[in-house]
């Protein structure tokens, strides 16, 4: 007993020098977050006095180019005339032109390297920019693991028995926000990004053709009106996957509705949603995680089951809510589907719903068999702890 607790001191204060090491590594990434922004507006503000410099110094080749310009042909018309000249003012026309093109000569040059000054300048700024990104993405991680260790594992002297599977389950937490976030982040380049870059260039060719020609013109708007619409389209499928609103406005059963025909109609599965009874006070912390387990049953229908029907029943009891999602595809063995606990890559999306669930004090269970179909069976009580369900999102 005494070693017990030798060691979970031990923990406890390794815990604690590691929150003070993350700390330091913080605030140490903070001083260079902030470095790199210094140094990014320093060079924005050489970036815009080059820019002035080199605005400048163009206008004067310009000056130059057509004073020499000029000069030749005065230089020839006193040539074709030279006995109306002397020759000193024949030699100061040489000399003036001589000048000018010695000057103009200097002056490219020097305009060359301040472009050349100026392009560096911008590489640098965007490599600057990179590190103030990847500071600002290090702190997040840094901030995730300081709010996990904050929070469980300093109570270590309760929880010794579950602390690897409490640390594989934060880092299934944070590898799965990563993912969502570059799935987020790519549907928002891939479509949303991408719309509002044509929406920009259809609408510089509005501007040029709009005087020129009113029909073509008027057709191009009609494409930008088109783009637009499809963007908000994308728009509002992103914010439906990372939040269906439809669960706060309307309810668990039409938000479930909704979702299977869409579902029906965006892939080749027929979908059969059936509901009994009803729920008036359904807690916001049920409704999504109904919802989540039917959407993430249906996504491994459509990756893995090979099926053609599929079936969601939801059933509103007194005291508790059932779920239930089966299809007719090829099944699998369920004995040999086991959820490792020590492997943050395996097994996710059943070892999530299930600890969904099991947050709620509900129960989850699997049937299937190859060749005969899978039904996921879920089982929530309504009545949760008082302070409890709502804290388990």
């Amino acid at each position: 007993m005494a070693n017990y607790k030798l060691d979970v001191v031990k923990m406890d204060d390794i815990v604690k020098k590691a929150i003070e090491a993350i700390n330091g590594s913080k605030k140490e990434i903070c001083d260079i977050a902030e470095s790199a922004r210094k140094e990014s507006r320093n060079l924005e503000s050489e970036l815009h006095l080059l820019k002035q410099q080199t605005l400048e110094l163009i206008n004067e080749v310009e000056d130059i180019e057509k004073e020499l310009h000029n000069s030749r042909r005065k230089l020839m018309l006193a040539n074709k005339n030279y006995e109306k000249f002397t020759q000193e003012e024949l030699k100061q026309a040489y000399e003036k032109a001589d000048n000018l093109r010695i000057e103009l000569a200097v002056k490219r040059e020097k305009e060359q390297y301040l472009i050349k000054r100026r392009n560096d300048l911008e590489v640098r700024i965007k490599d600057v920019l990179k590190t103030v990104q990847r500071a600002d993405n290090l702190m997040a991680h840094v901030g995730v693991a300081l709010d996990y260790l904050c929070g469980d594992l300093m109570n270590l002297g309760s929880q010794i028995e579950d602390l690897q599977q409490k640390q594989v389950w934060g880092l299934r937490i944070i590898k799965a926000q990563e993912e969502e976030r570059q799935r987020v982040a790519r549907e928002i380049h891939d479509g949303p990004a991408q719309s509002m870059s044509n929406v920009v260039l259809k609408a510089e060719i509005c501007e040029k053709l709009i005087d020129v020609d009113i029909e073509k013109s008027r057709q191009e708007l009609r494409n930008l009106k088109k783009i637009v619409r499809e963007s908000l389209v994308d728009v509002r499928k992103i914010i439906y996957n990372l939040r269906p609103m439809s669960l706060d406005d309307l309810g668990l059963v039409p938000t479930l509705q909704r979702y299977a025909m869409t579902f029906q109609e965006e892939n080749q599965l027929e979908v059969i949603f059936r509901s009994r009874g009803s729920c008036a006070n359904l807690k916001p912390v049920i409704s999504l995680t109904v919802f989540r387990i039917a959407q993430e049953a249906l996504n491994n229908i459509k990756k893995h089951a090979k099926a053609k029907n599929s079936t969601i029943n939801i059933e509103f009891l007194p005291d508790k809510l059932i779920l239930s999602v089966s299809d007719d595809g090829i099944g699998f063995d369920s004995e040999n589907i086991k959820v490792r606990h020590d492997d943050i890559d395996g097994g996710f999306g059943l070892f999530s719903m299930r600890e969904r669930v099991e947050l709620l004090e509900g129960e989850f269970e699997i049937n299937s068999r190859s060749g005969f179909g899978t039904r996921l069976s879920v089982m929530i009580p309504l009545a949760q702890k008082e302070g409890d369900a709502d804290e388990k999102n």
